[in-house]
């Protein structure tokens, strides 16, 4: 049967409408009477001052407005300073959103980053082949907004969602032989490089074993692009945005799980940082040199190895950028489901309610003057990279393959 050519403008009518309900809710029960999304609020203030007041985001001045926003007052000793602290390009994705009320914008925000992350599940669930049950899936959508790592994003507004969704995009369109859109997508995952400093550069090395030049060509030209713009833009933004960054460990309190445990911990220095790092970094470069010597169905375990040791080495991680832990989490339920058919969905169930449950029992447990503990940067990370390990054979058997052949899109 034919489909209705009015069924996609149908369709995008509901969601609009949808998005636009969802929207006004958000507005008038959270950000209007509860104004919060910090970690936006450097962000979206920045652009602000840019846009309209014609400020350096990276100036003393636009630093002291998004104080005054966040603290009513200049930073005092001992606080986060919320720096804009983010490449320049970032200054035009929130464009939009600057000429209107806080409590708006916010709230737009907010309902694109659950837009987002459900919108992820939907592309985790075409990558796996996973033909879910009805339920499990409104179930799904409903987990991946309350699950810790997520709704803590959500609260604080954190463009690592956004990261999280175009990395996956990437990954998705190297796969599925999208390779313009995989090239777009990485570039603007770019906008939190600390995100994705090991996973662009192992998507580069491979597609340049692998001949994928439009990949190349696409991510190339676009990071071309978002640079011109920022330096057109704002010509010192480059020099100015590395001095915020110079800052950043000055009032930063915690570094990356393998700092948490070396130093808060273990009290052993950086000496024992570095050698942890370079064990694990090392772990994943053995992944890499698989992959380009012709081990093509180990790409999905690579990639994911890469994203996972990307959080543990990290100078500097936050629990909201554990989103792409969905990833591997989503792979393991539908082998589950695929292997177990009659009471699958049952045991994937009752996982997820032990992951909902547990991080925030864990968090509530430890919660220290308003902060996250040290120790809840710790389970999620290190528990995938020795899953990854243990189930190699798994993913490499199981895991979406790579295609021969390279489509136009």
């Amino acid at each position: 049967m034919a489909r209705s050519p009015y069924r996609s403008i149908i369709l995008v009518l509901i969601a609009s409408v949808f998005f636009v309900g969802a929207v006004v809710v958000t507005h008038n029960m959270l950000t209007e009477p509860f104004p919060g999304h910090n970690d936006f609020m450097s962000r979206w203030e920045g652009a602000r001052s840019f846009w309209i007041d014609h400020l350096n985001p990276y100036s003393d001045q636009a630093s002291l407005n998004i104080q005054k926003r966040i603290y009513g007052r200049p930073v005092q000793a001992g606080e986060d300073p919320g720096y804009f602290a983010y490449p320049m390009y970032t200054a035009v994705l929130v464009w939009p959103l600057v000429y209107m009320d806080y409590a708006w914008a916010s709230a737009i925000w907010m309902v694109l980053l659950a837009a987002f992350l459900i919108g992820s599940l939907f592309f985790l669930l075409d990558l796996y082949r996973w033909r879910i049950a009805s339920w499990l899936l409104g179930i799904l959508c409903i987990w991946v907004l309350l699950f810790y790592y997520s709704a803590r994003g959500l609260i604080l507004g954190q463009v690592g969602v956004l990261v999280y969704f175009f990395e996956l995009i990437a990954l998705w369109g190297l796969i599925k032989e999208r390779s313009v859109l995989a090239g777009l997508a990485l570039a603007i995952s770019t906008v939190k490089p600390q995100m994705g400093f090991l996973i662009v550069p192992f998507f580069l090395l491979w597609a340049l074993r692998y001949r994928r030049w439009k990949f190349i060509i696409t991510f190339g030209v676009s990071m071309l692009v978002l640079l011109a713009i920022s330096f057109v833009l704002q010509p010192s933004w480059l020099h100015d945005w590395l001095g915020q960054l110079g800052q950043y460990t000055s009032y930063t309190a915690l570094g990356s799980p393998v700092w948490i445990i070396t130093s808060y911990y273990l009290h052993l220095g950086s000496w024992a940082e570095l050698l942890v790092s370079g064990l694990i970094g090392l772990s994943m470069l053995v992944t890499w040199y698989w992959v380009l010597q012709g081990h093509p169905n180990q790409f999905m375990w690579a990639a994911v190895m890469t994203l996972t040791v990307t959080h543990l080495i990290a100078p500097r991680t936050a629990t909201p950028h554990y989103v792409v832990f969905i990833i591997p989490l989503m792979f393991y339920f539908a082998m589950f489901v695929q292997r177990n058919r009659r009471r699958g969905n049952l045991w994937v169930t009752l996982w997820l309610l032990v992951l909902l449950i547990v991080p925030w029992v864990h968090f509530l447990l430890t919660v220290d003057k308003h902060f996250e503990h040290p120790s809840i940067y710790l389970p999620l990370p290190f528990i995938i990279f020795f899953l990854l390990w243990w189930t190699r054979q798994l993913w490499w058997n199981n895991a979406p393959q790579l295609r021969s052949t390279e489509s136009s899109m």
